[in-house]
C-alpha cells in the first residue's frame, strides 16, 4: 500500500468510508464548476473503483487526501494515465479536487508536490502533465507554483467536453524529471 505523508496531509488509498463524503464533494456545483457537470453517487463511486484499479495495475493513481490533524477527507490528488485522442497522449496527468472548505490553504500544492515526487522518483516517469479549462485560474496557479511550464501552442480543445461548451478550451502544463530535479536542488526556482 502506497501512502504519502506531508507536513499536514496523508495521501492514501481509498476506503469504504470515503465514498459518501467523496460523493458529496463531487455533487457540489461549486467544486465542479470547471467540469461539464457534477457527478452523481454512481459516477463518484466508479471514479474510486477506477483509481483503485490503477493502483493495482500501474502502481500509481489518485490518492484520497486526508488532513492529518483531524482525519478529515479533503479531496484527492494524484497521477492518472490518459489515452484520449490528443497530440500529447498517452500521458500521465497530475490532478486534484478539494472540498471548498479546503480551498486557499495550500493543500493542493502540498499534496501535488508529494505526488510529483512519487511519480518521478518511485514510478520513474519522464514527464508529468496537467491540464484544465482556460477559465480555471485557481488550478492554473497551482500548476505554476509546482514549477510546471505552459506553452500556449499546446493548448487544446478537450475531446471529452462537448463542442461549443464554455469549458472546452484547455491549457496544458508540463514538468519533466530533469527540471523537477533542478527545482529540488534550488527550491526557490520552482516557487
Amino acid at each position: 500500500m502506497t501512502t504519502l505523508i506531508t507536513e499536514r496531509l496523508l495521501l492514501r488509498r481509498w476506503r469504504a468510508e470515503d465514498r459518501e463524503p467523496f460523493a458529496l464533494l463531487n455533487a457540489d456545483p461549486e467544486v465542479m464548476r470547471y467540469f461539464v457537470r457534477p457527478l452523481d453517487r454512481e459516477e463518484s463511486d466508479a471514479f474510486i473503483d477506477r483509481t483503485e484499479a490503477s493502483f493495482d495495475e500501474l502502481g500509481y493513481g489518485v490518492w484520497a487526501v486526508e488532513r492529518r490533524s483531524d482525519g478529515r477527507l479533503l479531496g484527492f490528488t494524484g497521477l492518472w494515465r490518459h489515452t484520449f485522442e490528443a497530440p500529447f497522449t498517452p500521458a500521465v496527468e497530475i490532478g486534484w479536487r478539494f472540498a471548498t472548505e479546503a480551498w486557499g490553504q495550500g493543500y493542493a500544492t502540498e499534496a501535488a508536490r508529494a505526488a510529483l515526487r512519487f511519480g518521478f522518483e518511485i514510478v520513474g516517469l519522464d514527464t508529468i502533465l496537467s491540464w484544465t479549462s482556460v477559465l480555471n485560474t485557481p488550478s492554473i496557479r497551482v500548476m505554476e507554483r509546482l514549477g510546471m511550464t505552459h506553452d500556449p501552442d499546446e493548448d487544446f480543445d478537450h475531446p471529452r467536453v462537448p463542442v461549443g461548451h464554455l469549458l472546452r478550451r484547455h491549457v496544458l502544463y508540463r514538468l519533466d524529471r530533469l527540471t523537477w530535479r533542478r527545482q529540488q536542488a534550488h527550491p526557490s526556482a520552482g516557487s
